[in-house]
């Protein structure tokens, strides 16, 4: 009869302890995945602004594999604004430089799941941006860039100030996604990227995601 009842205690406390472990570990499986757009800060060469989205499917606890297209507004690198600038003194003109970027990613990231609403994670990936040069030239507030060839200025711009060029680029970064309600999360995140031109491009991004899990 003793025995009895010790194994019904055992029986019983396994389920419990089977139980809870089930909760826990249902509780930190992620979802199957998610979708979420993007707005950030930009800086390195210049400050400027970032926006695109970001969509991630799950592999299992611990591995997911996202894919990212993003627009930074401006990366110009001093030399280009340097250049610009020397041009337009040179013909007694006004100048504007910006370089657009278009980014997109794709990679690995790894969720550490929690219990909590919080979740960090950390990723790593590559892929292509296209950096373009956007230089513009004016006279007394009148656009004169498509007509730099022609009299009085005979400039032609060279490579440096004018086209554009997709370079491979490796991504890194970091972020903690936090659950708002059921499936809508916010993503506050960092990235850094390496674009791999000429002269070398450094983008950080700093920002937030708003988006849904699924």
């Amino acid at each position: 009869m003793t025995g009895r009842k010790g194994c019904m205690k055992i029986s019983i406390a396994a389920v419990v302890v089977w139980t809870a472990t089930a909760g826990v570990v249902h509780a930190q499986s992620p979802s199957a995945g998610y979708v979420e757009g993007v707005a950030q800060s930009a800086f390195g060469n210049v400050t400027s602004q970032a926006y695109g989205a970001e969509v991630g499917v799950s592999l299992g606890a611990v591995v997911q594999v996202f894919g990212e297209v993003s627009y930074v507004k401006d990366t110009a690198p001093s030399s280009l604004v340097a250049n610009a600038q020397a041009i337009a003194n040179s013909a007694g003109l006004a100048s504007h430089a910006t370089q657009p970027t278009t980014i997109g990613v794709a990679g690995i990231r790894f969720p550490f799941p929690a219990s909590s609403k919080a979740e960090p994670y950390v990723l790593v990936g590559g892929g292509v941006a296209q950096v373009k040069k956007d230089v513009t030239f004016s006279s007394n507030g009148t656009d004169v860039t498509g007509s730099l060839s022609q009299p009085p200025y005979y400039i032609v711009l060279g490579s440096d100030l004018s086209g554009s060029e997709t370079k491979a680029m490796l991504s890194l970064g970091a972020g903690v996604v936090w659950i708002v309600w059921q499936k809508l999360i916010v993503d506050f995140q960092y990235r850094y990227g390496r674009v791999f031109t000429d002269e070398g491009l450094n983008i950080n991004r700093a920002g937030v995601g708003i988006g849904v899990r699924f």
